[in-house]
């Protein structure tokens, strides 16, 4: 008898599993994040700059998603990359609050603050003004932290405010899908 629901129960996981793969694969991107997260038992903080909240708005269009989204900082100043995600001045004095460093500094200060298994952060320049030789307009920075390690990813995006911040956006979450997924 303990042989036969053991396979019951082997069965209705790969049943489950099934099922789960093909509903995902017919979801927003956000939902999957959603039931990646679920899955995982994880909880997620983003802390944004230049896409000004796009993200966590993105996450919390789905029903549900406080049970996996702890919370959201929309840090646009450097002051407030400081006093909200403990990104050190003399990092943003040296470093500008477009480097690589900044995003990792603002990923890891969230995990720590909020102390979430997973921490998502966004800085750039959306334009269409403040671009440079070394920074241009379209440069943005996603890093993705968890309790180990954080990666940071360097992109260039091209069209206008909406469309760089619409990109960096959808880069995100699928960066967080992406990590989820392994």
């Amino acid at each position: 008898m303990a042989d036969w629901m053991g396979r019951l129960i082997l069965g209705m996981k790969d049943f489950n599993k099934e099922l789960s793969q093909t509903v995902l694969a017919d979801a927003s991107l956000e939902a999957v994040v959603g039931a990646l997260l679920l899955q995982k038992g994880c909880r997620l903080s983003v802390a944004e700059s230049c896409t000004g909240g796009r993200i966590a708005s993105r996450i919390t269009r789905i029903p549900g998603s406080s049970r996996y989204f702890e919370s959201g900082c929309i840090t646009y100043s450097n002051a407030s990359k400081t006093r909200l995600l403990a990104v050190p001045t003399r990092l943003l004095e040296q470093k500008g609050a477009v480097s690589a460093e900044v995003a990792q500094a603002m990923a890891e200060g969230l995990l720590k603050r909020e102390h979430v298994d997973l921490a998502l952060s966004v800085t750039g320049i959306a334009g269409p003004g403040g671009g440079r030789a070394d920074k241009p307009v379209g440069r943005v920075y996603i890093a993705l932290s968890d309790l180990k390690h954080t990666r940071v990813t360097t992109h260039h995006f091209k069209g206008d405010r909406e469309k760089i911040q619409s990109q960096a956006a959808q880069t995100a979450l699928e960066i967080l899908k992406n990590f989820l997924s392994t």
